[in-house]
């Protein structure tokens, strides 16, 4: 059977957050030069020795995100028969959220997952898809995503699913310092 996906709402959040978002970070990105004005942001792969797994939800879990009025989201669940195996949530048209720059034209892939043992499979491409297709409609023309220097499977996901890499941010997370902040854009028109 082949994988689908179902629309549904914060109410599906515990759901949500039981795939896991987990990965082995054996490699992070350190930047090389960032041009002012939006220039090319260049990066090289550097080894992390020892790899180390990193846990997304220990930091930000699901449960967290009630604290946005979540009536403008769109969370989307991808099923290989009924086995949950993936997830999208896309954050829209949100007051507070900064991330959105207060703009009506501005998605924001907030999460995407996939289960371990189903990663490079194309659940990630058609969660992607479907994100884009979900904001696009209603009348989002740009989507941004944000990942860190340490995920890089994700920053290798969104180059190859024709993201631009807009921005890197260091020292800006309280609890990570050493993380950089990556932002990651596509058009949707």
């Amino acid at each position: 059977m082949p994988v689908h996906l179902i629309e549904e709402t914060a109410k599906a959040l515990d759901d949500y957050a039981s795939v896991p978002i987990c990965f082995v970070v054996n490699v992070r990105y350190r930047i090389l030069a960032q041009k002012s004005g939006g220039g090319e942001i260049a990066l090289t792969e550097v080894p992390v020795n020892p790899p180390y797994e990193y846990d997304y939800d220990l930091l930000d879990h699901p449960s967290c995100w009630r604290q946005w009025d979540l009536r403008t989201w769109g969370f989307l669940a991808a099923f290989d028969g009924a086995t949950r195996v993936g997830g999208a949530a896309i954050a829209f048209r949100t007051p507070g959220l900064g991330l959105l720059e207060s703009r009506e034209d501005l998605a924001s892939l907030w999460d995407i997952r996939v289960r371990p043992e189903r990663r490079g499979q194309g659940v990630g491409k058609l969660l992607f898809e479907a994100a884009k297709a979900w904001a696009r409609k209603r009348g989002a023309r740009e989507m941004r995503i944000e990942t860190q220097d340490i995920n890089v499977p994700a920053c290798r996901f969104y180059a190859k699913q024709g993201c631009r890499l807009e921005a890197a941010h260091p020292g800006v997370y309280e609890r990570q310092p050493e993380q950089v902040q990556l932002f990651w854009s596509t058009r949707l028109e």
